[in-house]
């Protein structure tokens, strides 16, 4: 018989509020082993990776990536909690799913209902891929672009150096630790805009988000290949390297 304890990783900015979620859990699920809690969602999405949890929660607005950015890369069979400050409205769009939520926040009573369904679906085999659940979340998020005129240059640096790019020119954005690399025909440059941050702020049409850490320029994308595990990768004009497709977004390529 498997005695293999759950694992779970909580990842909050807000480290008050995380630790509470960890002891709330702790005296609700004694058996429910932590990894240690992260606080940005580039390490979230390196330790769900690195780790498989069976549970992660998430909150939704973290530095780096969102957590929703997090949920959306995830390959393997770790269940998705987020850990929300959204209305009730919003969160609506969560009841029918089989993700959950806590609000910020978190009541110990709302949170015994998580439990009990975490431990209910841990006996049960992983649900379908749920991409188009988190993509239509990510609309219920603002959008800069939405509301306003698409970003149209970007500064960025390259050694001691700043430079105004057009954002037509960028090949890809690909976020790394702190900072987010800027990938044009010329180079490579850094500016510190999380990339969901960069989404909300281009001009979806031109930019596709690919990976939790990626979004590339249709305009330069030169075509796209899958290895021998079926996994698909994206080739562009001006750069040698390919960038993986997570599983969420192979679907924007069926028709290449």
């Amino acid at each position: 018989m498997n005695t293999r304890r759950p694992l779970a990783l909580v990842a909050d900015d807000e480290p008050v509020l995380a630790q509470r979620l960890c002891k709330l859990l702790s005296a609700q699920w004694p058996e429910l082993e932590l990894l240690p809690v992260v606080h940005d969602g580039l390490t979230a999405a390196r330790m769900i990776e690195e780790q498989q949890p069976d549970v992660a929660f998430l909150d939704i607005q973290m530095p780096g990536l969102s957590g929703l950015e997090v949920a959306q890369g995830i390959e393997g069979a770790t269940r998705v909690v987020f850990v929300t400050a959204y209305d009730q409205y919003a969160l609506a769009a969560f009841e029918e799913q089989a993700l959950d939520y806590l609000l910020k926040p978190v009541e110990a009573q709302r949170l015994a209902r998580t439990v009990a369904r975490l431990r209910q679906a841990l006996q049960a085999p992983p649900q379908p891929d749920s991409a188009a659940l988190l993509a239509a979340l990510q609309r219920l998020q603002p959008s800069g672009a939405a509301q306003g005129a698409a970003l149209r240059y970007i500064r960025a640096s390259q050694g001691e150096q700043t430079h105004q790019l057009p954002v037509e020119d960028v090949i890809y954005f690909h976020a790394d630790d702190k900072y987010t690399c800027v990938r044009t025909a010329r180079g490579e440059y850094l500016i510190r805009t999380p990339i969901h941050e960069l989404v909300a702020q281009l001009d979806a049409q031109q930019f596709w988000q690919v990976h939790r850490s990626t979004v590339v320029n249709l305009a330069q994308v030169a075509g796209t290949r899958r290895d021998e595990a079926s996994r698909l990768f994206v080739r562009f004009h001006g750069a040698s390297n390919e960038l993986p497709v997570s599983r969420a977004y192979v679907h924007l390529f069926k028709a290449m």
